[in-house]
């Protein structure tokens, strides 16, 4: 049999530069990837801390995202401004079981047709009732409780008050 040169690949060399600069762009790649997770991870850590407070000071039965929305609306003073508003609730014993910081949906029912009046509002507080032996007037029927609402929703509740009797649902 005749001798033969050893056969050589041409291009392994290249072959081998190749995977190392793909191993290297992912590491580039990976490192982008990682600088970015932590920038938002950073961006978005003091805002969390502001959901814990608000919760806590709010109350333990309302979500901590929707603690901290209404500190965010309230700064405006176009129609998204929240405003406090006191809403007469036909059925007190319902009244009874809201407190500071739970949301409800304010329903008004006028014969036999009833609509949605707000929807997750705030309830900002729930009056004491007055003492047994106080006189309640006709217009006094039911039981106080103060929402948090925007503006326009507080001026439909006002309107829908006199006219209807409210009712609220747990959010």
């Amino acid at each position: 049999m005749p001798h033969f040169a050893p056969v050589r690949v041409r291009g392994g060399g290249e072959v081998r530069h190749r995977l190392r600069r793909l191993l290297r762009h992912r590491r580039r790649a990976m490192a982008v990837g990682l600088a970015v997770t932590a920038a938002a991870l950073v961006a978005a850590g003091p805002r969390d801390a502001e959901r814990v407070r608000d919760s806590e000071r709010v109350g333990p039965r309302e979500h901590p995202a929707a603690a901290a929305a209404p500190s965010r609306e309230r700064e405006g003073t176009g129609s998204r401004a929240l405003v406090t508003a006191p809403v007469r609730i036909a059925d007190a014993e319902t009244v009874r079981l809201l407190h500071r910081g739970d949301r409800v949906d304010v329903v008004g029912a006028d014969g036999s047709t009833s609509r949605v009046m707000a929807a997750g509002a705030r309830v900002a507080e729930v009056p004491e009732p007055p003492p047994e032996g106080a006189a309640a007037s006709a217009a006094e029927v039911g039981a106080l409780v103060v929402l948090s609402v925007p503006r326009s929703t507080a001026a439909r509740l006002a309107g829908a008050g006199a006219s209807m009797r409210l009712a609220v649902t747990l959010c």
